[in-house]
């Protein structure tokens, strides 16, 4: 029970990412989207029938009163309006929450819950204490009669549940709930009406119900029949019941255009299905199912057959312990592979084809179990992308500010220990740009800006890392006042010639703010170091870009994976280091001729008609004292975040070889220009450079100039 309960908690994370797609599709469309608002129905309505399955009481009656109102929303009851869809959205973020307080058995009700609640019920129009009785709710029709296919019975149900004998359907569909359907909270009624929505259906109701004195508490007699139209594919109609499967007596078959007219008797009663008895307490907070459309008089289009239930099957969920055990068996297969080239080569064997091809297929095959378990440890960003959508919300809602997501890259994939460990540094990041970049209203529209200001967030690849990039289209960073607070509370000397970069770089500063007031967002000196520790701590680096009264952009570049990389083996003064292969562009030869000198004593290298900084990696590394860089070497020449070159100068190239990332601990601390280490073929450790931060350290000391491309 305990995993099947815990998948169907996974399958409330997919639920919660659909029903926040349906919503920004709303959102964002200038008429209503039909499918968004069936999409977001089902979405709720699933988790509910989930919920109701495991006894989770608090987190079905608020699934339910949210789904009627979108039921209404769907039936064209209510009007789609900002504060319609505002509400919405701060109800999918509660519904977040109470599916997070249920997993972790929580009893506390997620705060906001009761406001959000008499919102909804206002708009449903009923007290949910007392649900008023629908016209669908024909208890009173089905206990007191046995003949449900007769006229009579038939001319007190729902026009749409009602069958035309004349009707041309192709789909004959025989629906029979049995008891553990009602008492997991699912009705019936409302999957009927969803099957409405795949085209013109007919239903009437079918069952073999006994008199009233010998129903007992776990009969469960009534069911439907249902015609379907003939453009349908049965794949169509199953995934209606996907969710009840196992609670449903359920058959699809196709139906003879002959013997829909020759059928005038009502179909054959199915036997009932004896379960145990719903507890009192469930039948009495089942609210009644609202009544639902009249079907369309036509069907459109049409819609695109989905997938199969063979190919949507083939996925599996498995525990993350699992996959993490794997990596780091494929971490230790890559040093041992390491290590047998390196017995091989230090072995002096005579060169063999059958041992190098041996030795081959083993590299190859190594490669490709890496390759395909970190595939099965990526995933999109988009979840994350959805949180912050959320913290936008509630950060504008707490200073009165209109503000915009506006994610891009969400199909961007990275190693799911990097979307974790990013959540917390977003999240700060973006409380920041509501509370400091985007203006009040007013200011913006004196500013000619619109009103509601945007904040983009954005994911792509880069140079074989992943890169984030965070803009507001705010006032930007007021520098002269950033400085002016540093000099008052100590951080740098009044004299300090600072450019705007160092300037930028003064909001990392621990206990850095220029927030005149504490408030629910900031204020407090915390938030820009603790960005940057974690983001270091995941082997990366930010860098900021503003334009006072334009806005800022926050560059974050991380690895795509915490496991493992390819990287180019080098040595420096005796020492071997690795640099990940995705950072260099390529290899060349330094000569005397091709040194230049700019900027007074920037080192360059003349390169094809363009000029790149040099580095002397054993000086930086404080593997020796500076040297003149005026001689024959090896450099390699890097790619840096901002589209910048840097040339590394190396002693020799050993070779190219995959490695595993481990990291340093907090013993050392972080060390400038070193992402991590690992662990040679020979058992040596070797340190795995950043590129990119170790000239940014140049940069800043003075020993280098940034040259663009």
């Amino acid at each position: 029970m305990a995993e099947i309960r815990e998948g169907f908690f996974a399958e409330c994370e997919e639920l919660l990412e659909s029903l926040q797609d349906g919503l920004q599709t709303l959102s964002e469309s200038a008429a209503p989207d039909a499918e968004a608002v069936n999409v977001t129905f089902r979405a709720v309505h699933s988790i509910k029938g989930g919920a109701g399955a495991f006894g989770l009481d608090t987190l079905v009656g608020f699934a339910h009163r949210y789904e009627s109102v979108l039921d209404l929303l769907r039936s064209g009851k209510l009007d789609l309006d900002p504060a319609l869809m505002r509400l919405l959205f701060r109800a999918a973020d509660l519904l977040q929450d109470h599916v997070r307080a249920a997993h972790e058995d929580d009893p506390t009700v997620p705060e906001g819950s009761a406001d959000c609640l008499e919102a909804l019920d206002a708009l449903a129009g009923a007290d949910p204490a007392e649900p008023e009785p629908e016209v669908t709710d024909f208890q009173p029709l089905v206990l007191s009669f046995g003949d449900f296919g007769s006229e009579e019975s038939s001319a007190a149900l729902p026009s749409f549940m009602v069958l035309d004998s004349t009707s041309l359907a192709d789909w004959e569909v025989r629906f029979h709930p049995r008891t553990e359907l009602y008492r997991s909270a699912n009705e019936p009624l409302y999957l009927l009406r969803t099957l409405t929505d795949l085209g013109a259906t007919e239903i009437v109701c079918d069952g073999d119900i006994p008199p009233l004195e010998d129903l007992t508490e776990d009969s469960a007699e009534i069911c439907w029949r249902i015609v379907m139209p003939g453009h349908l594919s049965e794949t169509e109609i199953r995934e209606v019941f996907d969710f009840v499967d196992g609670l449903c007596d359920l058959t699809i078959a196709p139906l003879p255009l002959a013997e829909v007219e020759e059928n005038s008797e009502p179909p054959a009663p199915w036997p009932p299905v004896p379960a145990p008895p719903p507890t009192g307490e469930q039948t009495k907070d089942a609210p009644p199912a609202p009544a639902g459309p009249k079907p369309e008089s036509a069907p459109g289009e049409p819609p695109p057959a989905r997938e199969a239930h063979g190919e949507a099957a083939a996925t599996v969920r498995v525990n993350l312990d699992r996959i993490d055990r794997l990596v780091n068996l494929v971490g230790e297969l890559v040093i041992t592979q390491a290590m047998l080239a390196q017995s091989v080569a230090e072995a002096g064997l005579q060169p063999n084809a059958s041992l190098r091809s041996g030795l081959d297929s083993f590299t190859l095959l190594t490669r490709e179990i890496q390759d395909s378990v970190m595939m099965i440890r990526a995933q999109p960003v988009k979840p994350l992308f959805q949180r912050m959508a959320r913290i936008v919300r509630e950060a504008a809602a707490a200073t009165g500010k209109d503000v915009q997501l506006r994610p891009l890259g969400e199909t961007t994939e990275v190693d799911k220990t990097v979307i974790e460990r990013l959540s917390d540094p977003l999240t700060h990041m973006i409380r920041n740009a509501v509370d400091h970049g985007i203006e009040p209203p007013e200011k913006r529209i004196e500013a000619g800006k619109t009103r509601t200001g945007t904040i983009t967030l954005s994911a792509r690849h880069r140079a074989g890392r992943l890169e984030i990039e965070l803009s507001d289209d705010g006032g930007g960073i007021n520098r002269k006042r950033v400085l002016e607070t540093a000099i008052a509370r100590g951080l740098v000397p009044a004299d300090a010639p600072l450019g705007d970069a160092e300037i930028d770089n003064l909001l990392f500063l621990p206990g850095f703010s220029t927030a005149k007031s504490v408030s629910a967002l900031s204020g407090r000196g915390v938030g820009m170091d603790v960005v940057r520790s974690a983001i270091h701590a995941l082997g990366g680096r930010v860098a900021i870009r503003s334009e006072f009264g334009k806005g800022t952009v926050f560059t974050i570049s991380l690895p795509l994976t915490l496991a493992v990389l390819d990287g180019m083996v080098i040595s420096v003064a005796g020492e071997t280091l690795v640099v990940p292969l995705s950072s260099i562009l390529e290899t060349a030869a330094m000569r005397p001729d091709d040194v230049r000198t700019v900027a007074g004593s920037t080192p360059v290298l003349q390169l094809r008609g363009s000029f790149v900084p040099l580095c002397d990696l054993g000086a930086e590394m404080g593997y020796h004292a500076q040297r003149p860089v005026v001689r024959d070497g090896t450099v390699l020449v890097t790619a840096l975040e901002n589209g910048n070159r840097a040339a590394l100068i190396v002693d020799e190239i050993v070779e190219q070889r995959q490695v595993v990332i481990k990291g340093l601990g907090d013993s050392y601390g972080r060390i400038p220009g070193v992402a991590a280490a690992t662990i040679l073929g020979d058992g040596r450790i070797a340190l795995i450079l950043d590129p990119a931060d170790l000239v940014r350290n140049m940069t800043r000391a003075g020993r280098a100039q940034p040259l663009a491309v």
